[in-house]
């Protein structure tokens, strides 16, 4: 009976992890481990390139959810599902979720926030966006899982291997339990071709966000946006028909990917051109500041910068001052201004000796 219990507290089966009676696919488990990874990296990068890493949090709090929402909600759109089943509990557990979707609505939400906070919403975008890419690249593990975003079949028994290929079985709760079924059909595994790309694309943004510190911000978020549209473009054609959104015949994961693009180069020429206007070089400046992330940026009050390796500015702060036992100790261990005895001698300044302003001259 013990173990009965146990078993229904916590376990795991093909789906997902049970916990307290309640199951948790691993679908939703990579997504989050994604968004979490994401968050840690982006608060990295705001130290980096001299923001409050503090901020990632607020900007969190808000654009997770957003971001969570309009996954749904472009989802359900595109798909053409009935409007009573787009957050209904069962419709939710059954899965159905666009990327891009949660690309837009994350990304809105932050510029929002940016315009509350009164934080410049490129230098900000530039420590985020660019992490979206390895939060993708997790959450793609769940189609594997899903048995969902795969090819054509792969009939060449000498390519039926993982991750190349993936078993896919009717038979089967999950993607797991598929390599135990002979019967399984053998598809191209478009999920983690996409896995590739999309970590290939955040470590040449990541790794340009580490080093680059010329204005205009913004280049690195629309870079984002050109790659993961190309991505999408190439990708999305050569996926099984049944994973295609296509509400009303029209492939709308593939017309927003397009966007996307048109959207990241507009977006890079309106930049370059406003810095020429502004700075006379369409990359740094030719009158000022070449840096575009010279000054300490924080939406909170009294949040002062100190030194720090990470920042490629820190050098010009100051030493954190300790807190807690180390200040108690640093205090103990100040020198003091002078013994007992010397503050009890009489003073031998010369203005004591030769009659200055500090007292009569001796005789």
């Amino acid at each position: 009976m013990q173990s009965l219990l146990l078993d229904m507290t916590f376990g795991a089966n093909e789906r997902g992890i049970i916990l307290f009676g309640f199951e948790i696919y691993y679908y939703a488990l990579c997504i989050v481990s994604g968004m979490l990874l994401a968050t840690f990296l982006s608060g990295v990068l705001m130290k980096r390139r001299n923001m409050s890493s503090d901020f990632v949090i607020t900007l969190f709090v808000f654009c997770i959810p957003a971001a969570l929402i309009c996954t749904r909600l472009f989802y359900c759109i595109t798909d053409g599902m009935p409007i009573r089943e787009w957050f209904s509990w069962r419709s939710i557990r059954e899965g159905g979720l666009s990327v891009i979707g949660g690309v837009l609505g994350g990304v809105g939400m932050g510029y929002i926030v940016c315009r509350v906070k009164k934080v410049e919403f490129f230098r900000a975008a530039d420590c985020v966006v660019v992490t979206i890419g390895i939060a993708q690249a997790m959450g793609r593990w769940g189609n594997f899982f899903n048995m969902e975003v795969y090819g054509g079949v792969v009939s060449n028994p000498s390519l039926q291997w993982f991750p190349f290929a993936v078993p896919v079985s009717p038979y089967a709760d999950g993607g797991i339990a598929a390599f135990s079924d002979p019967n399984a059909t053998w598809h191209y595994a478009f999920f983690f071709y996409e896995i590739l790309l999309n970590l290939t694309g955040f470590a040449i943004l990541f790794t340009a966000a580490w080093f680059r510190k010329q204005k205009p911000n913004g280049i690195l978020t629309f870079s984002y946006f050109i790659w993961y549209g190309v991505v999408r473009s190439v990708m999305e054609p050569l996926r099984d028909p049944q994973f295609i959104l296509s509400g009303g015949g029209i492939p709308w994961s593939e017309v927003f990917s397009f966007l996307l693009i048109g959207l990241g180069v507009i977006g890079i020429l309106c930049l370059l051109i406003r810095n020429f206007k502004r700075e006379g070089s369409f990359v740094g400046s030719k009158r000022g500041d070449p840096y575009g992330i010279s000054a300490y940026l924080t939406p909170y009050k009294d949040d002062t910068p100190y030194y720090s390796k990470i920042n490629m500015f820190g050098a010009n702060y100051p030493k954190k001052p300790p807190k807690g036992k180390k200040a108690i100790e640093a205090m103990l261990n100040e020198p003091l201004e002078g013994t007992e005895e010397e503050q009890e001698k009489p003073s031998e300044q010369p203005s004591d000796r030769e009659g200055g302003d500090g007292g009569e001259a001796k005789k």
